[in-house]
């Protein structure tokens, strides 16, 4: 039975990827930030079974900001694979947070695969890193493995500077460290403060008359959007190939926020236009305008495609949010 470590478990992202290692028998070991408000939401569902909490899953507190925690956790864990997945992963918020931005996604990294180091589990066990499609920024689309990076965020640039710490190690040490450059993935799971949940929620309170308007920032922005529960597969891939890589994960297909606006209202038959607003206050500093990948390697390699269209992803999240808002009643 394989044993997993995954960082930034309670996530959206860590709640799929932990259901489908659990699926395929593992035993999943996840880190947790010490708060006094518990964020468990997504795993609360495992957390709650008894047949699987403390028998296939089990969490452990601990930081990317803690070395010493770090190094205790995997000594008593001994992974066979660790995929790290915490981060401060929203865009705008990095250009408020940046040096905790870059502390977090950047020099955390640095800290874990120096601790896979020190514990001796550099040739042992497999790491994966989150990457992103933001660190291509203005890059030319369709964005893959060779497209140069041209980041655009605080955020971008933390993550690929974990990027080439990854691959450095890699080159260096030998360690099997791969790299997903995962383009944009969403799902019901999904934060209230990203663009596309704001927009489902939105439209679902509107619908049941708990809101009377949604205010949003650039609509023109183009994103390649897929399931988040489809790109947690490529994750595990990655893993069991023979050598470590980079693989771009993405559906292929651009929409704007615009459509994403169209796809979620017009399913609820509104009309968005009568009801977003658009304010400069959620415009960032500098924009990422255009975003498509290819994912041919992850396709040809991994043998990956996504499963979900973008039309069922975005109908998935507004029904997702009726239900949420019609049991909760609660105004948006």
């Amino acid at each position: 039975m394989k044993k997993a470590l995954i960082t930034g478990i309670t996530g959206q992202d860590g709640s799929y990827l932990t259901e489908y290692l659990l699926e395929l028998g593992y035993t999943v070991h996840g880190v947790v930030r010490r708060a006094s408000s518990l964020n468990r939401e997504r795993i609360e569902s495992m957390i709650g079974n008894e047949s699987i909490y403390g028998r296939t899953l089990f969490l452990h507190y601990g930081d990317l900001t803690d070395s010493s925690a770090l190094n205790r956790i995997l000594e008593k864990v001994q992974p066979d694979e660790v995929y790290n997945l915490a981060a401060q992963s929203h865009v705008g918020i990095s250009f408020q947070m940046p040096e905790y931005t870059a502390d977090v996604n950047a020099l955390g990294v640095v800290r874990l695969l120096d601790a896979l180091r020190d514990t001796g589990l550099a040739g042992k066990c497999r790491f994966y890193q989150a990457g992103t499609s933001e660190m291509f920024g203005s890059g030319a689309p369709p964005q893959n493995e060779d497209t140069p990076f041209l980041p655009r965020s605080p955020y971008a640039a933390s993550k690929l500077c974990a990027h080439w710490m990854v691959v450095n190690c890699r080159e260096a040490y030998g360690l099997h460290a791969s790299n997903g450059i995962l383009f944009n993935h969403e799902s019901p799971r999904r934060g209230e403060n990203f663009v596309t949940r704001k927009i489902t929620l939105g439209a679902a309170a509107i619908k049941l008359g708990l809101s009377d308007s949604l205010v949003l920032g650039n609509l023109e922005s183009g994103r390649d959007w897929g399931h988040a529960r489809d790109y947690v597969k490529a994750m595990h891939a990655m893993l069991q190939q023979d050598s470590p890589g980079d693989y771009v994960v993405a559906t292929g297909e651009t929409h704007t926020v615009r459509e994403f606006l169209d796809e979620a209202f017009g399913y609820l038959d509104l009309d968005w236009r009568n009801y977003v607003k658009t304010d400069q206050r959620f415009m960032r500093p500098t924009e990422v305008d255009f975003l498509r990948g290819d994912a041919t390697k992850a396709r040809r390699l991994l043998g990956w495609r996504p499963e979900t269209r973008f039309d069922g992803l975005v109908r998935e999240m507004v029904d997702a949010d009726l239900e949420l808002l019609s049991n909760t009643k609660r105004r948006i």
